[in-house]
């Protein structure tokens, strides 16, 4: 059987440090296309990898009829757009997370797949990690027992990235620490918990230690160095308490605080036992068994889960089955992001 061609538009850190590598490393595909705006960036994959053409422009990659699919890892204002064009191109796609910068964008992504019947599935990770996935089979299994409180923290002393950049900027990233870190949090708990619905959201978002571009002190800048000519109009901090129609989610998260502590972390509490994993690492279970308190660390082989999500992208296009990031899930994060953003602006409840 022949390779599914693909090509990849945007070459920045998740295509060089994810996407890319993952695709080569799979037997059947085919890197055709790398795309970027910056021609420089589009070439210097190329002599990295040793294999596809350079191009500039994004539409050449879906006028090409070999390509079937691509991977999407833009600035997330593009997503909606570049996703949309290859759709109705009868291209397969795998968009980066979020799936755009705001819910209707999202939406409107969700009706052209609907339309084209092609895949669109969003780069939600998490739902393609082997301990996130054990977590999900000892929910279902009921060693938890009922599920009603989970917390979600992403926090960081100081390291807002690029600050003044595209990550800072709400008309290109749509967000900050919540569209960025936040939404890998909560799409990982919808997946464990079989995506409840939403029904209230209440949250507050926060604007603060990067205001002062030139006097902002930091740990830590990935994604670039400061612009002191730049924007910065995205929240550092968020907090939110969402209601479902299973369990109470809180969160907090923040790109920058003054607290020196690092924090990545999930906590599912049941009324049988509760999980602590850190994030991107192991998981703790604690429970009681015959009238003593107990806790253990399930050892086991994790493979990488952006091999994991590029194999099984690569594998639905031959099959055309239905991902756990196929965008009809997606857009349930995508939502209650919204409802928080909604929210933090008038200061009040936002009822779904």
């Amino acid at each position: 059987m022949s390779k599914v061609v693909i090509g990849v538009i945007g070459c920045g850190n998740i295509a060089n440090n994810a996407h890319i590598p993952a695709y080569m490393k799979n037997e059947d595909a085919e890197i055709k296309y790398f795309c970027d705006i910056l021609p420089e960036r589009a070439q210097a994959a190329v002599e990295k990898y040793g294999c596809g053409t350079a191009v500039t422009d994004y539409r050449d990659v879906l006028a090409d009829e070999s390509v079937e699919a691509v991977s999407v890892c833009t600035p997330n204002n593009m997503h909606a757009i570049i996703a949309m064009d290859a759709l109705r191109a009868g291209k397969h796609v795998l968009c980066e997370k979020p799936a755009a910068r705001t819910y209707d964008e999202a939406l409107k992504m969700q009706e052209v797949q609907h339309e084209t019947g092609k895949i669109l599935n969003i780069g939600v990770v998490n739902r393609f990690n082997d301990q996130v996935n054990r977590i999900r089979s000892y929910i279902k299994e009921g060693r938890l027992g009922e599920v009603y409180h989970i917390y979600l923290s992403f926090r960081s002393h100081r390291s807002i990235p690029g600050l003044g950049g595209a990550f800072t900027t709400r008309e290109i990233a749509g967000g900050g620490a919540l569209i960025d870190w936040g939404v890998h949090f909560l799409d990982l708990v919808m997946y464990c918990m079989d995506d409840p619905r939403p029904v209230t959201v209440s949250g507050e978002t926060f604007c603060r230690l990067g205001k002062d571009i030139e006097g902002y002190t930091y740990k830590d800048m990935w994604a670039g160095p400061p612009d002191p000519a730049g924007v910065y109009d995205v929240e550092d901090s968020v907090a939110a308490l969402i209601r479902t129609d299973g369990p109470v989610l809180t969160l907090h998260g923040a790109w920058a605080q003054n607290i020196g502590e690092n924090e990545m972390l999930v906590d599912f509490m049941g009324d049988k036992g509760g999980i602590r994993l850190q994030y991107g690492g192991d998981f703790t279970l604690y429970t009681a068994e015959h009238g003593a308190l107990v806790s253990y660390v399930p050892e086991g082989k994790s493979r990488p889960m952006f091999e994991n999500e590029i194999n099984a992208f690569v594998r639905c296009v031959r099959t055309g089955e239905k991902l756990p990031s196929h965008i009809d899930t997606a857009v349930i994060t995508s939502r209650i992001m919204q409802a928080i953003y909604d929210s933090a602006q008038i200061h009040r409840e936002i009822v779904l």
